[in-house]
Order: structure tokens, then C-alpha cells, then sequence
């Protein structure tokens, strides 16, 4: 009699699908949720800005054109924390502006260097004051920093007047390390008031193409004030219309034309038909 064994055999389990991962969340790295400005009160209250809501996502190029005194400077003011909403929030990278270090840089269209610094020291400075780079100034300014320095003056050619003062470039050269300055401490926000509006324009439209090489090789955050509607359209890939004061924001279009571009792009009918559309509808906002 052969006797045989009972043998359970072990399966073994199937393993657990790991589970699909959600959508991912990107906050904004700019947002204004209903955020307005008033200054005074009662009778003598004025509205500079109306709720206006707007996001930017990391490395957005936008462009904010409107009447004079429709709110652009304001909105700026806003981000950079130098002015508080008097309604509505202001958030970078999800938090409130006043409970955030920001790192920003600005230009603006005056290049206000200091004359006694030469153009090296003067874009220097940020990195004097701002974290992280004020922990060690001392050891990298003539070293890292210098070469940091060095490396956005050559960008914008200007490496051969790193040692020159302010007093001995012309505006061009001036707005062009105004830029360095603007972005040696790699800025969470860049913000651009007018910094071509007081210069020719040959001079404008080469700092404009120096200005886009900037972007497309750092991918800052930026966003720009101009009552230039081509040189919104040409460094920017988004553009927003403001209405008359007190300002808000009456369109948002996206600039759907290849990076990088030239010059010779703003004759062409795509471009002049896309700003001569923005012209019409600043005209009629300024007119109601």
C-alpha cells in the first residue's frame, strides 16, 4: 500500500498595483486672487486698482499694457510687497507676499547706479544684501562672484567696462547693467518698469534682443510694464490689457509666435495685426 502525502501548495499573492499618483498640484509662482488698492477713505477715497485676479506659472514672460494710470506700476508694487492689497491676497509660490522673503529683482526706466562704485561693485550690490549670498560676501566677491559678475557683463557685452563708473557709459550701456543687476542673485520675480522707455530706438530694440537672450537662457519669472505694444509683444508670451483707471484686467492673451525672435518679426502681418488689435482695444478702454 503506497501511501501518498497531502501537499497544500503555496501560491504565492499577487502583488498590490501600486497606486496611480494624483495629479500633481504646481502652485502658481504668482497669483493675485481679487487683490485691489484704495487709497484714502470716505469722500476722499480713490480706487488705483480694482479686484483684479491674475496667475503666472514658473518662467511665464508677462506683459501688463494699458492707458497711463489704469494700475500696471501698481500691480508691481503689489508683488514686490512695497504697497499691501487693500482687498484680496497676493501669493508667491502659494504664500502670502507679506509672509514671504522674496527674492526679486527690478529695473526700472531710470538706471540709478551709485557713481562712486564702479559698474562691477554696482551690480555687485544685491549680492551684498540679499540671502544667501550676504553670508559670504566677503570670501566670494572677489572670487565667485566676481566670475558671476563677469559672466552676465559678457552676455550683454559689456566685459570690457566692468572697472568703468556710471558716469562713463552711455544710457544703453547703463540699462544693460542695470539688467545684470537685475538678475546677478537669480531672482524668484524679475519686474520691469518701462527700462527701455527712455532710450532710441535702435538702442531699445537691441536691449530688447539682449533681454530675450537673458530669459531664454536664465527662465526667470518675469513681468513687464510697457506702453510699448511691440515690445510687449516681442519679449513677452503672454500679454494682459488693463482697463481705465481704476484698473483691471480686461484680457489675457497668450503671444503665439516661436522663441526665440528678431527684429524683422515686427513687420510682419502676424505680428502687426496682433498689436494693432491691442492698440484698438486700448483705445476703446481709454475712450469709456
Amino acid at each position: 500500500m503506497s501511501g501518498g502525502m497531502n501537499m497544500s501548495a503555496s501560491i504565492p499573492a499577487t502583488p498590490a498595483k501600486p497606486a496611480m499618483p494624483g495629479p500633481v498640484h504646481i502652485r502658481p509662482a504668482l497669483e493675485l486672487q481679487d487683490a485691489s488698492v484704495v487709497f484714502g477713505a470716505g469722500d476722499k477715497a480713490v480706487t488705483a486698482l480694482s479686484p483684479t485676479s491674475l496667475k503666472m506659472k514658473s518662467g511665464d514672460f508677462l506683459a501688463l499694457v494699458g492707458p497711463s494710470g489704469c494700475g500696471k506700476s501698481t500691480i508691481l508694487k503689489l508683488v514686490s510687497n512695497l504697497l499691501h492689497p487693500s482687498s484680496g491676497l497676493v501669493l508667491v509660490g502659494g504664500k502670502e507676499a507679506k509672509a514671504k522673503e522674496l527674492r526679486i529683482g527690478m529695473a526700472f526706466q531710470n538706471p540709478t547706479m551709485l557713481p562712486w562704485l564702479t559698474i562691477e561693485q554696482n551690480i555687485m550690490v544685491p549680492l551684498k544684501i540679499v540671502e544667501p549670498f550676504k553670508k559670504t560676501f566677503r570670501q566670494d566677491k572677489k572670487g565667485a562672484f566676481r566670475d558671476r559678475v563677469h559672466a552676465l557683463l559678457r552676455q550683454v557685452g559689456l566685459q570690457d567696462f566692468a572697472t568703468h563708473y556710471p558716469w562713463q557709459l552711455s544710457g544703453g550701456m547703463l540699462q544693460r547693467s542695470n539688467l545684470c543687476r537685475a538678475l546677478i542673485h537669480e531672482p524668484d520675480l524679475l519686474l520691469l518698469d518701462e527700462p527701455f522707455g527712455a532710450l532710441d530706438q535702435f538702442t531699445r530694440e537691441e536691449l530688447w534682443q539682449i533681454m530675450q537672450n537673458l530669459y531664454l537662457d536664465r527662465k526667470p519669472t518675469v513681468l513687464l510694464v510697457t506702453h510699448d505694444l511691440r515690445e510687449a509683444g516681442y519679449l513677452a508670451n503672454r500679454i494682459c490689457v488693463m482697463s481705465a483707471r481704476p484698473g483691471r484686467i480686461i484680457s489675457d492673451e497668450p503671444v503665439n509666435i516661436p522663441q526665440p525672435r528678431d527684429i524683422g518679426m515686427i513687420y510682419s502681418p502676424e505680428f502687426v495685426e496682433m498689436t494693432q488689435g491691442l492698440r484698438e482695444l486700448i483705445a476703446q478702454v481709454r475712450s469709456t
